[in-house]
């Protein structure tokens, strides 16, 4: 599934956008262009940083897609702090060059959403995902597997955007959210799927398969 008919730059970054880009031409207009070069690198970090492009979504049933890009820097075993059982967890860990779109893990209801304050710190940190502020969606597959996917702040992340709420539907892939300038994203798995990925990893949102769930279990 191709998910091609979107703006290549995700709608958080227009108003960044508009705003540098006025005071980059103004600065070279009145002041020339030597003054003017902070406010076009400026610029270019926020395209890049704001950058939304298309992904092909895998198809393949039982698949957990990625829900963010980054580095897979967590990776096992762990207590689910939402739904209060055994869980596996994979951590993506984004920087500010990756792109920050948040997308589902998988298709399904959300079933109850969770919004925490909390610190800023760095959230390469495992203690991030219970001590910063953060935004958790229980996910819920038509074949009944329970998934929970965190959107974690970081230590230069100040706001958190997430569209969905309780009782609406998601499309594996689909974006839901938005972290900016540098952040992870948590997902909360049952013990019987089964990891894709290793430590250290490098991910794509909505295109590479993280996990898979156990046969007995797969979506139909």
């Amino acid at each position: 599934m191709d998910d091609g008919k979107y703006p290549i730059l995700a709608r958080e970054g227009w108003w960044h956008m508009m705003l540098a880009t006025s005071a980059a031409v103004a600065v070279h207009y009145f002041a020339g262009p030597a003054w003017a070069l902070p406010f076009w690198i400026a610029l270019v970090f926020i395209v890049q940083f704001f950058r939304d492009p298309p992904r092909r979504i895998p198809d393949a049933p039982g698949a957990v897609i990625c829900p963010a890009d980054g580095k897979v820097i967590a990776l096992g075993e762990v207590e689910d702090p939402y739904l209060k059982r055994p869980a596996q967890r994979v951590s993506v860990f984004m920087n500010v060059f990756n792109v920050h779109s948040n997308r589902s893990p998988v298709a399904g209801i959300v079933k109850q959403a969770w919004y925490s304050k909390g610190r800023f710190i760095n959230a390469s940190f495992d203690k991030s995902s219970l001590d910063n502020e953060r935004n958790a969606l229980w996910i819920r597959t038509d074949a009944g597997q329970d998934i929970v996917v965190v959107q974690v702040a970081g230590l230069m992340a100040r706001r958190i955007l997430c569209y969905v709420q309780s009782g609406g539907r998601m499309a594996r892939g689909e974006r839901y959210g938005f972290i900016r300038f540098g952040s992870r994203v948590d997902v909360y798995l049952p013990r019987d799927a089964h990891f894709e990925v290793t430590l250290g990893d490098s991910v794509k949102g909505g295109a590479d398969v993280i996990a898979r769930f156990a046969p007995t279990a797969q979506e139909k």
